[in-house]
């Protein structure tokens, strides 16, 4: 059987080394095409939140249905009695300096992801690492704390049904106008589906982050 494998990998390799890949010959460019359908400039964006959304919207529920995951597998574990932290203020500035980047970064990239490279995704990133690196310095007491008071797994989950909500709306046939190519204010519902994600990922990422440190602790 492994032989098997072995032909056909070696017959696999020798067509992505000699043979091309027929492409079609279009009278128009597929950039473009994109750009003007979508009414933004990120055509990354147009693409995921426009010509694929259904794709993003079952991207979304598998991420909240890992944080759900993460909820029930540790559900049972008991608490560490002590969480080892950054001891030294040198590395509890640089971590906090960090986050106050990553944080800038992901704002940045929610409001302006329809514009240049970015988005959603990668905003919620950038403001899940802002607050992971805040919770390497920080007690997971307060992180806890502050998690519960501003009500950040309801407005995870609100954020989650609006994004379904309005994609579906979207996907209805339903669009906002797309206003002027380049503009802030521009590109119908796919600046407000990028902040929605933005949103999601980074509270989902807090979630998490405050789970593992719990039960799993630092180092």
């Amino acid at each position: 059987m492994k032989w098997i494998y072995l032909i056909a990998g070696m017959a696999f390799y020798i067509k992505m080394l000699f043979l091309s890949n027929p492409s079609p010959t279009l009278p128009f460019s597929i950039v473009d095409a994109v750009a003007q359908d979508s009414g933004v400039p990120n055509v990354v964006s147009g693409i995921i939140l426009r010509n694929r959304l259904y794709d993003t919207i079952f991207e979304v529920i598998v991420f909240t249905i890992a944080i759900m995951g993460c909820n029930f597998l540790l559900a049972n574990e008991r608490p560490l009695g002590q969480v080892y932290q950054f001891p030294d203020q040198s590395s509890i500035l640089l971590a906090r300096l960090g986050a106050t980047i990553s944080a800038l970064v992901g704002l940045e990239l929610a409001i302006r992801g329809h514009l240049s490279p970015g988005g959603g995704f990668a905003a919620g990133v950038a403001g899940g690492t802002a607050i992971g690196l805040i919770a390497m310095t920080s007690s997971p007491e307060w992180m806890q704390s502050i998690y519960q008071r501003w009500h950040a797994a309801i407005w995870e989950k609100i954020s989650v049904l609006v994004f379904v909500l309005l994609s579906m709306i979207t996907l209805a046939g339903v669009e906002l106008p797309h206003g002027e190519m380049g503009e802030l204010i521009s590109g119908g519902i796919v600046p407000i589906l990028n902040i929605l994600v933005a949103i999601k990922v980074a509270l989902g990422s807090w979630a998490v982050v405050l789970i593992f440190i719990r039960y799993r602790g630092l180092l």
